[in-house]
């Protein structure tokens, strides 16, 4: 194994050792049981801005997973309620139905040039929020509520995950799925990066003309990419409307769009952990400007620009260039 291979390596197992270990340990020990939360919907957070970060490696823009989040959240939802499935089966379910509806989308809307792609997935989120408030199927703006806890997943009679209802802590439950959820998600895309499609994508994100004179079957490739992205979407929302017990038309905004997108941008373009590391920061960056009041959005807002100004490859880039001076 080379030596930047251990070093992955290493980074690869601190890391799992500290969100599956070493922070459940620190939260029993302070007490701080809503820190479960917290560190949930970051995880989840992340699911979903790994699909945005995804369609940026093709070079498009997406500032429409907001929507998918919320068709994976009915979806689920419906299922789980309506048809009485399972929960861990509706998971799935409700990534790939996000994904189909991607693709559906796609298809036309995937010829045009970057900019008018980014424009109409700007209206996506708004066009689900007013279906779901208009088809009977979502109840409207009552939402769908009072949504089970996930039941035991089991396998040939070997449970795999208990019953939620019946665990003292259903939050580090839900903790330890998103984690779970998050590992695997980035495992994925990181698979998907360093495999032959995504040395296709990289070319196309270089060059599109260029790739599709070598036969590379762009459109195609859009495609499939935009719908893994919804994927993670659809998945991370239905995991969201489990936590909540409920899905509302609001569950999922315009404004959650554009965070999806932001986080990418915060922790690196070009880094397949960077929208990680960017929910985190955002998120805990909004959390800790709150006791400014008023002043809160200015100066997040603020913050938000002169760091992409400062650090226009995101936060990771800061390891490369410390790497880079230590070299020299």
């Amino acid at each position: 194994m080379t030596h930047s291979g251990m070093r992955r390596t290493l980074a690869l197992v601190v890391f799992l050792v500290s969100v599956f270990w070493l922070i459940p340990f620190l939260i029993s020990v302070s007490g701080r049981w809503n820190f479960y939360f917290t560190l949930t919907s970051v995880a989840l957070l992340s699911v979903a801005s790994a699909g945005v970060w995804l369609t940026f490696y093709i070079g498009r823009i997406n500032i429409g997973q907001g929507a998918f989040a919320l068709i994976g959240a009915y979806v689920s939802a419906i299922l789980v309620t309506k048809a009485d499935m399972s929960f861990w089966i509706s998971l799935p379910i409700a990534g790939l139905f996000a994904g189909l509806v991607a693709v559906l989308i796609g298809l036309p809307i995937l010829r045009l040039r970057g900019v008018y792609f980014a424009m109409i997935t700007l209206v996506l989120t708004e066009v689900v929020r007013l279906a779901a408030l208009a088809l009977p199927i979502t109840n409207g703006a009552k939402g769908i509520v009072s949504i089970p806890l996930p039941g035991e997943l089991s396998i040939l009679g070997i449970t795999l995950i208990p019953d939620f209802s019946t665990l003292e802590n259903p939050k580090l439950a839900f903790y330890y799925t998103a984690c779970i959820l998050m590992v695997v998600c980035y495992g994925a895309l990181y698979r998907i990066v360093n495999s032959r499609l995504g040395h296709l994508c990289r070319s196309m994100q270089q060059n599109e003309e260029l790739a599709s004179s070598v036969g590379v079957n762009v459109a195609y490739l859009r495609v499939v990419i935009f719908a893994i992205s919804s994927f993670f979407g659809g998945v991370g929302g239905a995991m969201f409307g489990a936590i909540a017990q409920s899905v509302y038309p609001s569950s999922f905004v315009v404004k959650d769009s554009i965070d999806f997108m932001l986080n990418c941008f915060l922790g690196g373009l070009g880094y397949v952990f960077g929208p990680m590391l960017g929910t985190l920061t955002l998120y805990f960056g909004w959390d800790l400007l709150f006791e400014l009041g008023r002043y809160q959005l200015l100066v997040y807002s603020s913050v938000l620009i002169l760091l992409i100004l400062v650090l226009p490859n995101g936060l990771l880039s800061i390891r490369l260039n410390r790497m880079r001076s230590l070299r020299r």
